[in-house]
């Protein structure tokens, strides 16, 4: 073992160490050996006992320790703390700018257990209200994050959309008479990105890539047959193809649907393509109606295009208004009357769901009884004063472990809708999670039940549910299901979307914004919506203010009865 992964080894258990609040003398020991044995001209493999105590800064005890991971390959007493501390917290550790000491606080005060939670955490901007922290450091650490995640090569869709989009306004001032489009996974609105496709028409690939070589925004672009190649700044993967005019509508269609969907078209044609000259010729030629771009994922849809039956999907227009956001009341930026105002005069929308967080979200600023009862008096004054909008009172309710809701009855019936989440003990088997929430979903006073599975796209999994008997749990106790569009969650996944609408559950199209620019989060989930095939008439929040008052009055009025 070479001087570099013995000295990383030492450090690790020095920070472990310190993590766990140990010995402050054996600490820095450890941390000044670390560093020493990085430095040393010669390695420390071979070297007796003996001779490692001898040398300058290191000492006995910690010559002992190097012993054992060069004869062992680990350290017993670092094995020790690594099974004390959960295993997001140890990869923590690793990222450039927090500490042991901050890495506690995020761990035990916050209640973060992996970079995951850690990166939803800064764009939610909780991580100011810690000791230690300020909005520099968090912005730090969420660029560190970002890059961390980068290196896998796959990106979240709002992570490459701007860039995408600068990419095709440059191929577009290049080339403005050529036809061009992004196909593959961009183009079906996919939440996760693993390359960027663009098909370009009637142009020769040499031609293109000798322009494309000098661009400011595609990096190392190289030309391989009619596929020219490169990444963005960020490492996305970028395949820009490159066919004649006669070929490019054929070309497109190819490249936009994945395999198995392209495959069931096709197979429908009993005669050659040829040449088509639009993208609804191909369906045509299958008889199946034009099915848009995020639908083409297998077979899905295939029957409702046979049938004519394909749903009209459902725009960022016929958003009415926006549910489960977070003000300053708990860990939201802007207060009511911002976030109020905002929605009024810059989205045009009819009303405001605010649902902070409850008293459980202790690391939230959970609301206590005492608060929501404030909250609701500021929020009747603001109704009287806002004119031609509405603030519903709402509330996320956290879906406690035995899956009761955060409040007695008689404060849930003071809201107008509650929110049911779950954030804590995510570490459940599927049985567990399943029960959790639908003993949740029983409560007569759940309306929405918000991300159901708890994930972080390319950061945590989230829990194991039977979606089948969550759903259907839904639909026996008229509860609606969230589409988080927090970019990270996107949670419920768009391919249960179809198993939902088909029980008859509506879905609602939800920000979960911390502050007012996290409205504009609503564009992803209409994306994942568009996916799973959902219209205007089943999504919640494009009902009309006068139509989700009177949705709101009935439930609020049979959760009443029931109890």
């Amino acid at each position: 073992m070479e001087n570099k992964p013995v000295a990383r080894t030492l450090r690790l258990l020095s920070q472990l160490m310190e993590l766990h609040d140990e010995n402050p003398f054996k600490i820095k020991s450890l941390a000044n050996a670390a560093f020493k044995v990085d430095k040393l001209p010669y390695p420390v493999a071979g070297k007796t006992l003996d001779e490692l105590s001898k040398i300058d800064g290191i000492g006995k005890s910690t010559a002992t320790k190097i012993c054992e991971l060069l004869e062992t390959g680990s350290i017993t007493d670092l094995q020790d703390l690594i099974s004390q501390t959960p295993e997001g917290i140890v990869e923590m550790m690793g990222i450039k700018g927090i500490g042991p000491k901050k890495v506690a606080i995020i761990w035990k005060e916050l209640g973060i257990e992996n970079i995951g939670e850690l990166y939803y955490a800064c764009n939610e901007n909780r991580l100011v209200e810690a000791k230690g922290f300020g909005l520099k450091t968090q912005e730090e650490i969420r660029k560190v994050i970002e890059f961390r995640m980068a290196g896998n090569g796959k990106f979240l869709y709002a992570q490459v959309e701007a860039e995408a989009t600068l990419l095709m306004d440059e191929i577009k001032g290049v080339f403005p008479d050529a036809l061009k489009h992004f196909a593959g996974e961009f183009r079906r609105l996919n939440e996760i990105i693993s390359e960027l496709v663009i098909v370009v028409g009637s142009i020769n690939q040499q031609v293109a890539f000798d322009a494309l070589a000098q661009s400011n925004i595609l990096k190392n672009v190289s030309l391989n047959g009619n596929h020219i190649g490169g990444e963005l700044s960020n490492g996305l993967l970028v395949d820009i193809i490159c066919v004649q005019k006669a070929d490019y509508y054929k070309q497109l269609f190819i490249s936009t649907g994945n395999d198995e969907h392209v495959d069931a078209v096709m197979k429908r044609i009993s005669n050659d393509l040829e040449l088509p000259s639009s993208e609804e010729l191909i369906y045509q030629k299958a008889n199946l109606s034009w099915m848009q771009p995020e639908l083409r994922e297998g077979d899905t849809f295939i029957d409702k295009a046979n049938n004519d039956a394909l749903p009209t999907l459902i725009t960022l227009h016929d958003l009415k208004g926006t549910m489960h956001n977070h003000s300053t009341w708990s860990d939201g930026v802007n207060t009511l009357e911002e976030m109020a105002i905002y929605c009024r005069d810059e989205l045009k929308l009819e009303y405001l769901g605010i649902s902070d967080h409850s008293k459980s979200a202790f690391y939230a600023k959970g609301l206590s009884i005492e608060r929501v009862l404030q909250q609701h008096e500021e929020i009747d004054h603001l109704n009287r004063k806002l004119d031609g909008f509405q603030i519903f009172k709402g509330i996320e309710s956290d879906i406690l472990n035995d899956g009761s809701l955060d409040y007695p009855d008689e404060i849930l019936h003071r809201f107008d809708f509650i929110v049911a989440s779950i954030h804590s003990n995510l570490k459940m088997s599927e049985e567990k999670a399943t029960a959790r929430l639908i003993k949740a979903i029983e409560n007569p006073y759940t309306t929405i039940l918000g991300h159901p599975t708890g994930r972080l796209l390319l950061s945590r999994k989230g829990y194991d549910i039977d979606y089948a008997k969550v759903i259907d749990a839904c639909a026996a106790n008229g509860v609606v299901i969230e589409i988080n569009s927090n970019p990270l969650r996107l949670d419920l996944d768009w391919r249960w979307h179809q198993y939902a609408l088909n029980k008859g559950v509506m879905l609602s199209i939800n920000p979960d914004a911390h502050r007012n620019s996290g409205f504009h989060d609503m564009e992803f989930g209409v994306n994942v919506a568009r996916k799973g095939g959902l219209s205007r008439e089943m999504c919640m929040n494009a009902l009309s203010l006068d139509e989700i008052t009177k949705v709101f009055a009935k439930k609020k009025a049979g959760a009443a009865v029931s109890r």
